[in-house]
């Protein structure tokens, strides 16, 4: 059998200067997402041509699909400064005022979660927004009164893992909404091989796909996942990450073939086990798994119901066929009759 190539690290040293941190710099750098790249690419070259400032942008997607990713890279291209924030920093509108003033003609302000930030804060940067002004009251009682300061034109980029939780008059004033994909195993695989160059540290095509299946079609945990190998590697082997090193560290990390880990299955145990395959609340769930319930919502339950490993029903949560078989555990279609006729029956597993 033929010896695979193994990818090599860049030695350049223009390479060495660029690749200080894993994230790209620049949007041609940017790994999937096309056609979200493809519109910045045609907005960033209007700004250019025109000499206008970048309009609002609202990026919403599931944690680590690369909205912070895009934040940062949109100012190297624009040549201009960036300040950075997060929603439940900001606690009242004097917090905002600081990132405001300071801001340089065409400077981007970039907001994370901000769906997290308070009404109050929320409307004091309407006219920001809008009208690139604040209105500051000084005093109290009788003697207030309201001094509105002009801003210089600059760009608010917010992102947000529940944009549903954003009030209308906010996110209708973001000129552009860009929702995140998941990655497929071969954008992964091409990331996973630039960072493992990034790192000097040489990693076969076998061995990042591989990482890449289990890592749930998102960067971050992809890129969590090479961290993982490269010490496994450099403790445990020669240095270099090939498909039987990778396999081993991500067995000895308890990630399986399908991207599940400990907590996962976890899960799946409990509610094919404890709860009979379902349907069971979440409250329930988190309570026998000694969990915070928003928890198993927000972390470990959306990966899941995409991979159809569990459903939702109007009773609760289900264990679907997948499950059982992930578990290596009989699985049967369970009945349930319908009201005052016994043989008015309807599957509640979806096989």
């Amino acid at each position: 059998m033929a010896r695979q190539p193994i990818v090599q690290p860049d030695s350049s040293e223009n390479s060495k200067e660029r690749d200080v941190a894993l994230r790209p710099k620049w949007l041609r750098e940017v790994i999937g997402q096309k056609a979200v790249v493809q519109r910045m690419q045609i907005v960033l070259n209007a700004c250019k041509k025109l000499k206008e400032p970048l309009s609002h942008i609202l990026f919403d997607g599931p944690p680590g699909l690369g909205k912070t990713t895009f934040a940062m890279v949109l100012p190297n291209e624009l040549g201009t400064t960036l300040q950075v924030t997060s929603g439940p920093a900001l606690t009242k509108p004097a917090d905002l005022l600081p990132f405001l003033t300071n801001m340089e003609e065409g400077s981007i302000l970039f907001i994370d979660e901000i769906h997290r930030m308070p009404k109050t804060v929320e409307e004091f940067i309407y006219p920001a927004m809008e009208d690139f002004r604040v209105d500051i009251i000084l005093g109290e009682g009788m003697s207030a009164r309201t001094i509105s300061l002009q801003l210089k034109r600059f760009t608010l980029i917010g992102a947000t893992t529940r944009s549903g939780m954003l009030s209308s008059p906010l996110r209708d004033r973001f000129k552009m909404h860009e929702h995140l994909e998941f990655y497929s195993p071969e954008e992964l695989s091409e990331i996973l091989t630039i960072n493992a160059r990034k790192l000097n540290t040489p990693i076969t095509p076998e061995a990042a796909r591989e990482i890449a299946i289990r890592s749930r079609g998102t960067p971050r945990i992809a890129n969590s996942r090479l961290w993982w190998c490269r010490h496994f590697s450099t403790s445990e082997a020669a240095g270099n990450i090939d498909l039987p090193t990778a396999k081993a560290a991500l067995a000895m990390a308890e990630v399986d073939s399908a991207g599940l880990d400990k907590q996962d299955r976890k899960y799946l145990e409990t509610l094919t086990g404890v709860f009979a395959g379902g349907p069971v609340g979440v409250d329930a769930l988190a309570a026998t798994m000694n969990l915070p319930a928003d928890t198993l919502s927000d972390e470990i339950e959306p990966f899941l119901l995409r991979e159809q490993f569990i459903i939702r029903t109007g009773r609760g949560r289900v264990g679907t066929q997948k499950a059982y078989e992930l578990l290596g555990r009989k699985y049967e279609v369970r009945k349930e009759a319908g009201p005052g006729d016994p043989e008015n029956q309807k599957d509640l597993f979806v096989k």
